[in-house]
């Protein structure tokens, strides 16, 4: 049988760095392969260059041949009458890639219009359909919406939807999954993985989480600074990986069925040994985080409503949320995206006012605080976000983006602040050098630290971590939460860690609360949500999350 896609001696180079080198590569059809590594390792290079939608100053060589023909010696006109439809691409930052001045109806229309040659109230009727199939609610009232209008995983499905559009042949998937919570994944690849049959669609597969790897792939290579290291069927991968990267990047996956941090060892990190026993060999490291159970809630909500006004009447975006946060506590929040989650962060942070309920914060209520009375407060309460790269400021140096902060807040002499901003990078493992540095120059796990450094230079009560690991490498994401963890512990944080992974979320929390379309639908520690789930969505939640056979990998029970 033909490749219906192969790279041949593949190679794509910026100046003197190689980003990938001789790579040989072949997708059969029907078959989807995964293409697994770290940022950097050129999986998203070599994903764009079959499209030809690298950047100007990437030199490409050798060849990638789309049923025979070598794409990087075709003209422009004949890659723009593969795009879309018989090559399609799910990227991976969805906001980036919508145009931010049309609905999503106008966009999804325009696809069908274009290759499938549709009248307009065909592809409208297209549209609602395509954005049906991807589990958009309400996509009849909500097609002619903007993009911002919906939530960051909302906008990934409706990339998924674009790119299905035209049931193409080969789809190039570039972390497609990324900012959607367990039980949405499971719907949108299995969704993905009934079209490559129904179409005999090939589907070129790019991610760091192995346990959809496991799950969805046929095969398996792996991608360590732009040169395969393995290649092999899923099964062999995960029964015998040959590479010590490979096994590395199964030996820092986090799976939901894992015990809690505080009776476990540090989360691996690829270029380190684990930095001590496991926990469970003290008899100190059983006890769960001491948390005085008596002492008042350092953050505490009760009875939140709020509603967007373009909203169909009688759904609401918080309905009627209460929790609380003691301090030295991490309490993770779960769900789907469009929950809610997001809104609630908003609103913790006063950047949304509530319909009704109460926020109260050190015993100050605080929803209706005026500008100036809230400006006091901010330091105290702060946020890590999910994308370091849209929320640090391009034009910016480090030094700048972290000094900032103390500047605005009248913190300090400038040799103070300066001595400030070198303490806080030496806390998150940055060296002074990067200080000069632009945050295009940066890699995500790199970035995501500095987003970190920027939160914490102000020395907050509160830190308010919305989806701080989900667009990060598995390795990365180790780094972050480890870095987390110990940051906690020595500065008593409270955290609301906001998160769709079950598996980060149990690593990291002291308690969990479940939220479902605005409601909170269950609390508890993580014996009562993870073996006594009582809400139906919550048991739909735990039955989604893989449980791939790197866990029998890292305990030795395989």
């Amino acid at each position: 049988m033909s490749a219906i896609l192969e790279f041949r001696h593949f190679s794509a180079r910026f100046g003197d760095r190689h980003a990938v080198q001789d790579l040989n590569l072949s997708l059969q059809p029907g078959e989807m392969l995964a293409l697994v590594g770290e940022s950097g390792s050129g999986k998203s290079i070599t994903a764009l260059a079959a499209l030809r939608l690298t950047p100007s100053a990437a030199s490409l060589a050798g060849e990638i041949r789309y049923q025979g023909l070598d794409l990087l010696a075709q003209p422009e006109a004949t890659l723009r009458r593969l795009r879309g439809k018989s090559i399609a691409m799910i990227f991976q930052d969805p906001m980036t890639s919508l145009n931010p001045v049309l609905t999503v109806g106008q966009q999804l229309a325009e696809t069908v219009q274009l290759h499938l040659g549709l009248r307009a109230r065909e592809a409208r009727q297209r549209a609602i359909a395509l954005l049906e199939q991807v589990n958009i609610p309400h996509a009849q009232q909500r097609i002619d919406d903007y993009p911002h209008h919906f939530s960051g995983g909302q906008r990934q499905r409706i990339m998924i939807a674009m790119a299905i559009a035209c049931e193409p042949q080969l789809l190039i998937a570039d972390e497609p999954t990324t900012a959607l919570d367990a039980t949405v994944q499971k719907q949108i690849l299995e969704l993905l993985d009934r079209l490559r049959h129904q179409l005999g669609m090939s589907v070129l597969f790019i991610t760091h989480d192995l346990g959809l790897v496991e799950q969805y792939a046929d095969r398996v290579a792996v991608l360590y600074r732009g040169i395969k290291v393995e290649e092999s069927s899923k099964a062999a991968l995960f029964a015998q990986p040959q590479h010590p990267y490979t096994r590395g990047l199964l030996a820092a996956s986090l799976h939901a069925g894992e015990t809690p941090h505080y009776r476990q060892r540090r989360l691996t990190e690829i270029v380190h040994q684990p930095d001590g026993p496991p926990r469970l060999m003290t008899p100190e490291a059983l006890a769960l985080p001491e948390i005085d159970a008596q002492s008042a809630p350092l953050l505490s909500l009760d009875k939140l409503h709020f509603r967007y006004p373009a909203m169909p009447p009688g759904s609401a975006s918080v309905r009627d949320v209460s929790l609380h946060i003691r301090q030295g506590e991490t309490l993770g929040l779960v769900g789907e995206s469009g929950c809610g989650k997001s809104t609630l962060s908003r609103l913790i942070l006063g950047l949304l006012k509530p319909d009704s309920g109460e926020i109260q914060f050190a015993g100050q209520r605080i929803d209706h605080l005026r500008d100036g009375q809230r400006a006091l407060l901010r330091p105290r309460i702060q946020m890590i976000f999910q994308d370091p790269f849209s929320s640090l400021n391009p034009r910016h140096s480090v030094e700048e983006i972290l000094r900032t902060p103390l500047r605005v807040h009248g913190r300090g002499s400038r040799a103070e602040q300066q001595r400030a901003v070198r303490e806080i990078l030496d806390q998150v493992g940055l060296p002074e050098n990067v200080l000069q540095r632009y945050p295009h120059e940066f890699s995500g796990g790199q970035r995501q630290r500095i987003g970190i450094a920027r939160a914490l230079i102000l020395d907050p009560d509160l830190l308010i971590c919305d989806e701080p690991v989900s667009a990060l490498d598995v390795s990365v994401q180790a780094q972050i939460l480890n870095l987390l963890v110990s940051l906690k512990q020595q500065r008593n944080l409270s955290l609301l860690f906001i998160s769709h992974d079950l598996a980060v979320v149990r690593y990291i929390a002291d308690r969990v609360m479940v939220m479902y379309q605005g409601e909170m639908v269950e609390q508890g520690d993580h014996q009562q949500i993870w073996q006594r789930p009582v809400h139906a969505y919550t048991q739909q939640l735990l039955a989604s999350v893989r449980k791939p056979a790197v866990q029998s990998l890292m305990t030795g029970t395989g």
